[in-house]
């Protein structure tokens, strides 16, 4: 059994705290909002987010952020990643040297275009950072329904370590040393699910989504071989895998957002209707920046990023994408 903190109790933080507690481990769960705690306490749930599902009582809910660290072998940081930097600066005082972070947040960060992982790691650097991630959505995941991630990290024996503690009959757990791949992976295919949904919104069909989500993942795997990462990352659950359930699920909030858009809505209008933090918003400047700093070619990231920040019509976009130069889809196979 392991003592472990949750910090952020939105619902993949909840989702994840579940998880852990029925595996046997010692589980704090952390919210920044004493009103939120309370409430928690009182209910049992988080009923905006994952209604009907119960948080066990063997779960201390707390605003005790200090204590929730000084009291942890292992720290799992599930705010938004438009939070990671604030989270990872009131925490650097208080984590000691070695200590595990496990980040659980997909993004890149808009003006440094670094990952979450750099983020913490540069705001604690004492503390020893790793990624979960993969197609996991928190309303099945708390529901006990069958998922399966991937850990990353430095060391391989912390990673199976890690492995251990949330593999669960119902959560498996693959580990690969490819950091830089997986959080890629995690962070882009929000961009494109907002396209998928978008290709929804505005009446598109099953091929439309196939399309975007295979020219979508050839886009992720170009730049993230561009950046070091390794090409089997893009084929596995964090590349492949978790683009199509983001473009596909009813889960999924970037599509949902995306669908909106593809209505009319305007972007800020479509997260105000999500409620909840549309994670492929923040990362699109940043995927756009990532493209031209690399030199890579990302029509549909250039596309998206026009739709939601220079009011381009999205159908005009997907006319556009459609109606590119003719390619080769395999320019490294020989005729």
């Amino acid at each position: 059994m392991a003592k472990i903190s949750v910090l952020g109790a939105g619902s993949w933080g909840t989702a994840l705290s579940i998880l852990l507690s029925n595996n046997g481990h010692e589980v704090r769960l952390w919210s920044r909002f004493q009103e939120e705690v309370d409430a928690l306490r009182e209910t049992r749930e988080l009923t905006s987010k994952l209604p009907g599902v119960h948080i066990p009582e063997d779960i201390d809910i707390t605003a005790d952020l200090k204590d929730c660290i000084e009291t942890a072998e292992v720290l799992v940081l599930a705010v938004p990643s438009p939070y990671i930097r604030s989270t990872s600066k009131l925490m650097a005082p208080d984590v000691k040297k070695g200590q595990i972070i496990v980040n659980v947040a997909k993004g890149i960060e808009e003006n440094t275009l670094m990952t979450m992982t750099d983020i913490i790691s540069e705001e604690i650097p004492a503390a020893a950072v790793y990624v979960l991630s993969g197609p996991s959505h928190a309303e099945e995941v708390g529901r006990g329904i069958p998922t399966t991630c991937v850990i990353s990290g430095p060391e391989r024996e912390t990673a199976e370590y890690l492995q251990g503690i949330f593999m669960s009959p119902v959560f498996r757990v693959y580990t690969t040393p490819d950091m830089l791949g997986v959080e890629l992976g995690g962070s882009l295919k929000n961009v494109i699910a907002l396209a998928a949904g978008t290709a929804d919104g505005l009446g598109y069909g099953d091929n439309t989504k196939a399309a975007l989500i295979t020219r979508g993942i050839a886009e992720i795997a170009r730049l993230g071989t561009k950046m070091g990462a390794r090409m089997e990352t893009f084929g596995g659950l964090t590349g492949i895998g978790d683009l199509i359930v983001t473009c596909a699920s009813v889960h999924s909030r970037n599509r949902k957002a995306g669908y909106l858009i593809g209505q009319g809505y305007t972007m800020q209008q479509a997260m105000d209707e999500v409620k909840m933090v549309v994670e492929g918003v923040y990362s699109a400047k940043a995927a756009k920046s990532l493209a031209e700093k690399y030199g890579v070619e990302m029509p549909i990231i250039m596309e998206v990023n026009e739709v939601l920040f220079e009011n381009k019509p999205a159908a005009d976009a997907v006319r556009d994408l459609m109606l590119r130069d003719k390619k080769v889809e395999t320019p490294m196979l020989p005729w």
